[in-house]
């Protein structure tokens, strides 16, 4: 089953403890976290507000399906944070982050695990 189907599925069965605020995630973010995610490389903290995640989606998402343990912390809910229903999140296609951004957080991700940017990239590469 393709990473997108067992998405579909984790969003559909009912599973999932934290609610979300977001109607549509990009597939890539969470596709390029979830790569991270299996090397077991450390990421920050997602952020939450009474079971509703206000920061942290596609991290949320992707440590799901890798059965990685991600760090939560208390977040400030404002009044335009709406819940939305899982099965009602649209997962977009279209890729959301430029190459310079992706870049940009390969660069955060490799200072956060303490290794040069060439290694981490050695490591997604493999």
């Amino acid at each position: 089953m393709n990473l997108r189907d067992q998405l579909f599925n984790l969003m559909n069965n009912g599973e999932l403890e934290l609610g979300s605020t977001h109607k549509k995630l990009c597939l890539p973010i969470i596709e390029r976290i979830y790569k991270k995610m299996i090397l077991n490389l450390r990421f920050g903290s997602i952020q939450i507000d009474e079971g509703v995640i206000l920061n942290g989606h596609h991290r949320y998402l992707a440590s799901k399906l890798a059965n990685f343990n991600l760090d939560r912390i208390q977040g400030i809910r404002s009044s335009a944070k709406e819940l939305i229903d899982w099965q009602n999140v649209i997962l977009v296609e279209e890729d959301w982050d430029t190459e310079a951004k992706i870049r940009l957080l390969n660069e955060e991700d490799a200072r956060l695990n303490e290794m040069s940017l060439e290694e981490l990239l050695a490591l997604l590469d493999t």
